[in-house]
């Protein structure tokens, strides 16, 4: 039997103790073994008009995975042969609460939705936003937007609202598990908007959403960016609720964004913004995140896929 001389014993040591430090010089994608994903909103007009050619663009780029964000007027198989022919996966899909157009629902035909997403290959399912009670009109008020005005009712809303939402996901994510798909909630930011009162022991409705529903069957897919612009830090979101969080999405700010609860922020490229990304992706890593999605949103300072390419280029080289 060899055996190791103590010089060489020493050496082996010296290797071992050295492997760690060596394993944190690799950039933070590479050393997990994780893939830089993307969330298909980003472009989602130019997705409707050229799928294929959209999703062959964004694989030339680097991106392996990609989040759904409805169907863009195609069916499940063919957005599956788009899929395949770019070499793309995606393993999420962003599906809303209450049926709009004529992309899926949480609250409508969950078997066509579950066959829908096994065709893709869609995994886990996420609610984009929170599901609008009944009493809230969506006509918007003079000179209001789309985001201004879910900011608006976001900020209105209640705690028996957030219950609500909370027992809506509890019970279709019950019916999602059992067909091996994970169910998840994505925030923006009227999540943080404070309660009056704090009724319940809870500061606002993300707590609500967080606390009554059941980890076993809801989890959390942080949106990096909202979070910041509700003057949050999102290292400590992660850590405040250990264990609930399954996916990311990694997206950018600008130090000029003032903290608001209505939607509204100063968006940039992934590394250009206020977003301290070597302790925030490490952090998301150590609580569980496995789905990371670059997203930007609206206005852009350059064309969108340059812009993708711009984030995808930091992500790919950044060292954490």
């Amino acid at each position: 039997m060899n055996t190791l001389s103590r010089r060489g014993l020493m050496g082996a040591a010296a290797a071992a103790l050295a492997m760690p430090a060596a394993a944190a010089q690799r950039p933070f994608f590479a050393r997990t073994g994780l893939p830089i994903g993307m969330q298909l909103y980003t472009l989602a007009d130019q997705a409707k008009a050229d799928l294929e050619g959209t999703l062959k663009a964004v694989a030339a780029v680097g991106f392996k995975t990609i989040e759904l964000a409805g169907y863009l007027g195609r069916t499940p198989a063919q957005f599956r042969q788009a899929l395949d022919a770019a070499g793309l996966t995606a393993p999420s899909a962003h599906v809303q609460g209450r049926a709009r157009g004529a992309d899926p629902s949480l609250d409508g035909d969950l078997s066509k939705l579950i066959d829908d997403a096994h065709v893709i290959g869609i995994k886990s399912i996420q609610m984009p936003i929170f599901y609008i009670p009944d009493r809230f009109s969506l006509a918007p008020r003079a000179g209001e937007g789309f985001g201004e005005l879910l900011g608006r009712i976001g900020g209105e809303m209640t705690a028996d609202d957030w219950k609500f939402n909370a027992d809506f996901l509890n019970e279709k994510g019950a019916v999602l598990k059992k067909a091996g798909i994970r169910l998840g909630y994505h925030n923006h930011n009227p999540e943080f908007a404070p309660l009056a009162g704090g009724k319940d022991g809870a500061r606002n409705g993300w707590e609500i959403l967080l606390n009554r529903t059941d980890p076993s069957l809801v989890s959390f897919e942080l949106d990096a960016g909202w979070a910041a612009a509700a003057g949050l830090d999102p290292v400590a979101v992660l850590k405040a609720h250990k264990g609930r969080f399954t996916a990311m999405h990694v997206k950018d700010i600008k130090a000029s964004t003032k903290p608001n609860f209505v939607l509204v922020q100063d968006p940039t490229e992934v590394g250009s913004g206020m977003m301290n990304w070597k302790a925030l992706l490490p952090a998301a890593y150590a609580e569980g995140v496995r789905d990371f999605f670059v997203e930007q949103e609206p206005p852009f300072v350059r064309d969108r896929l340059e812009a993708l390419k711009i984030s995808y280029a930091y992500l790919s080289r950044l060292k954490a």
